[in-house]
């Protein structure tokens, strides 16, 4: 019997194609795919040829919904050096892209969370299809939003980076193109035409613009499917002045306080938020905060500092527990309550790793 392989590679016109090819795994990202797509993407690079890169996913359900958890548990568990070496490697690949030479283009519909958001949003273009389901959730697994969420989440619009770190809430095709998660949009349907067009054209942006819908017509396309009534413009303004305060604590007094038209939504995310992670809440706060001062580079490093801590600590893995393993959705926090957690606590994950510190040297040379 032979195995389909998890991620493939090829030439079309003018492109490098990737497909991410783990469809019943909702081509979930494993540590063999960053080893083979890392240094594929250097050749390209380097060879004249190639004039951009396309990444495009495998099934109708998911582009990307994430890292490979299930085996990233495991090897936690039982202190496996690849626990770590995925992280190291898939950070390393994120800040490639986000430095890639090259147009890089980005292909994303149905669900693109964790590590799909890694290989998707750093990219020069990212096209959202019709079923796109972008979030952050990893506060609600005792982790952080990582693979440069530091970066990119502080700097959407106000303070919609914060929102989305602190409650996990999916934005649809609209909500991505608003708050510029994506660079375009088009039809479910049109991908394979689109495809074919990224591939080949020789005038890849007047093409794309051409090809693309507007933005009236994806907000009128998606306003029924969007999780909130109001769009995200429309939630701009509580939004920021709930998610602008300095600590979890107030950012949940404010949405509990807020009153008029945007009283229940706001209501509904400081319970969504009461769900998670205290201790990934505060992470996530932080990072907001010190990514938004920070350059990319900088940032990939304070997520080596924190995972690596992760490691040791119990959240992520009773998060993965409760989620994943037994399935019973009733995570047991430690601690438990935010009041608990002291500034030097969450200090101790940003600390400075001496040699261990994230090496991003040698990106584009890599064997």
């Amino acid at each position: 019997m032979t195995t389909e392989p998890e991620i493939l590679f090829e030439r079309v016109g003018r492109a490098g194609l990737i497909t991410l090819n783990r469809p019943k795994a909702l081509n979930a990202l494993t540590l063999d795919m960053v080893r083979l797509m890392h240094p594929q993407l250097a050749d390209w690079a380097a060879d004249p040829a190639v004039e951009r890169v396309v990444v495009r996913a495998a099934g109708d359900k998911a582009f990307c919904a994430g890292g490979d958890i299930r085996n990233l548990y495991n090897w936690g568990r039982e202190n496996d050096p690849r626990f770590l070496a995925f992280y190291r490697e898939e950070y390393r690949l994120n800040t490639f892209i986000k430095r890639y030479p090259k147009p890089y283009v980005a292909l994303i519909d149905g669900i693109v969370m964790g590590g799909g958001v890694g290989v998707s949003v750093h990219g020069s273009h990212r096209i959202a299809g019709d079923r796109t389901v972008f979030a952050m959730p990893e506060t609600g697994i005792g982790l952080f939003p990582d693979v440069g969420g530091t970066y990119f989440l502080p700097r959407l619009p106000g303070f919609i980076g914060t929102w989305l770190a602190l409650t996990g809430s999916r934005l649809k095709q609209a909500g991505a193109l608003e708050a510029g998660v994506a660079t375009h949009a088009a039809a479910t349907g049109d991908f394979a035409n689109l495809t074919d067009l990224v591939c080949n054209t020789n005038a890849l942006d007047k093409e794309l613009d051409s090809f693309c819908k507007a933005p009236d017509s994806v907000s009128e396309l998606d306003s029924k499917s969007e999780a909130a009534p109001e769009s995200l413009s429309e939630l701009q303004g509580v939004i920021d002045r709930c998610f602008s305060a300095d600590t979890v604590e107030a950012i949940l007094d404010r949405l509990e306080s807020e009153t008029g038209a945007q009283a229940e939504w706001a209501g509904k995310q400081a319970s969504i938020m009461r769900t998670k992670s205290p201790t990934s809440q505060k992470i996530a706060l932080r990072q907001m905060r010190d990514g938004a001062r920070a350059d990319f580079e900088t940032c990939m490093k304070i997520e080596f500092r924190i995972v690596s801590r992760i490691l040791h600590g119990h959240e992520f893995f009773e998060g993965i527990r409760a989620v994943i393993v037994d399935k019973d959705n009733a995570p047991a926090w430690r601690p438990e309550t935010l009041a608990e957690i002291s500034e030097s606590d969450i200090e101790c994950y940003f600390a400075p790793l001496g040699p261990d510190e994230l090496d991003l040297s040698g990106l584009d040379t890599i064997d």
